[in-house]
């Protein structure tokens, strides 16, 4: 967020965070910037791989193929 301008509104509001939290405003941005990092390094970690072609049937699953196709 540091490299981004904020308004006087965001300003306030993020002073009023940093403020609850017993904080100052740029202590406040930093860490909330390193849990923004962090929660989109986990997002990314937690993707799905590519998709892996589908396993070909087991023995079971081919009999019931068989079982279920017309004579």
């Amino acid at each position: 967020m540091s490299e981004r301008k904020m308004t006087e509104a965001q300003r306030a509001y993020e002073a009023k965070r940093a403020a609850k939290a017993g904080m100052s405003l740029e202590k406040w941005l930093t860490s909330k910037e390193r849990r923004a990092a962090a929660e989109a390094k986990e997002a990314a970690a937690a993707a799905p791989k590519a998709a892996e072609p589908p396993k070909k049937p087991g023995f079971f699953g081919r009999l019931l193929e068989k079982a279920q196709k017309p004579l």
